[in-house]
């Protein structure tokens, strides 16, 4: 694969109680484990960052499914819900997408929602590795 694009970010400090900075500096934020699990809360994590980038990946994705079918979305929205699980190898994520599309038909809002998840490189990137459950509401 030839990379039309990469991202550089450069975590330091101690992972999740710490810092990450991309090359650019649009990133540069503090990290702290949620209290959920037993971190001191109050700054953004790695869910959440991931959270953000699959709902923005997502949404484009479905943009472009929309445009492919010829179909008008207003309103739409994709929220990512990200979740962090343990079982007895380590930790692993889970991941639940549930997409808006107000006034599309539920049948063509399936086979959108369906389309974007065969586009999207964050569903193509977790494919096989983290379980993935596609919600969709009118």
């Amino acid at each position: 694969m030839s990379a039309l694009y990469t991202a550089e970010v450069t975590s330091s400090g101690d992972g999740r109680s710490g810092r990450v900075r991309a090359s650019d500096g649009l990133i540069d934020t503090a990290l702290a484990a949620p209290r959920e699990i037993g971190g001191p809360g109050g700054a953004t994590n790695p869910e959440q960052l991931f959270a953000a980038g699959y709902a923005a990946c997502f949404h484009s994705a479905l943009r472009i499914a929309a445009r492919k079918q010829r179909a008008t979305l207003v309103g739409d929205t994709v929220t990512a819900r990200i979740g962090l699980g343990q079982d007895p190898d380590g930790y692993l994520l889970s991941a639940e997408l549930s997409v808006h599309l107000p006034g599309v038909p539920a049948e063509q809002a399936h086979s959108l929602v369906q389309q974007a998840h065969q586009l999207c490189p964050y569903s193509r990137a977790v494919r096989g590795n983290v379980a993935v459950a596609l919600r969709v509401t009118s």
